[in-house]
């Protein structure tokens, strides 16, 4: 699969206290307002967040398996608007807004939404290159 400008992506999931406990388990972020109801209900925030970085993950798994898969993820920016919680239905939006076609190095829009509200959790842009130009590099 390749990408071309325009191209765009999305992928619906909901958030499970599994996958932020697996995420905490392998990276070792065990931040109580990830894993800890009581703890959590004292925050700002009244109940368990997602980890931030657990959702750029989903962005990282959509980039690699449902738009360039094969490709290299180059960089990515990030910037959290608004906490993702335990059991929430997100939408992961790409879109491809521009494309190097020497380089096949491409920026991505990439974005996460609440289903239900649309409100924008996560905004960012990734750099990306296809599969062709990671097979045309000489090791």
């Amino acid at each position: 699969m390749s990408f071309k400008e325009g191209d765009e992506v999305e992928i619906d999931l909901v958030v499970t206290d599994e996958m932020v406990r697996q995420y905490a388990e392998i990276t070792g972020d065990k931040n109580p307002v990830h894993l800890d109801d009581e703890y959590a209900k004292t925050t700002r925030f009244g109940r368990r967040i997602v980890h931030g970085m657990l959702l750029g993950g989903f962005i990282s798994r959509a980039l690699a398996m449902n738009l360039g898969v094969g490709g290299i993820y180059l960089a990515q920016s990030v910037k959290f608007l608004a906490p993702v919680f335990i059991d929430d239905h997100i939408v992961i939006k790409l879109k491809v807004t521009h494309l190097r076609d020497k380089s096949g190095i491409g920026l991505v829009e990439t974005n996460i939404l609440k289903k239900d509200t649309q409100e924008i959790c996560v905004k960012g842009e990734a750099t990306i290159m296809k599969k062709d130009g990671v097979q045309k590099l000489k090791v």
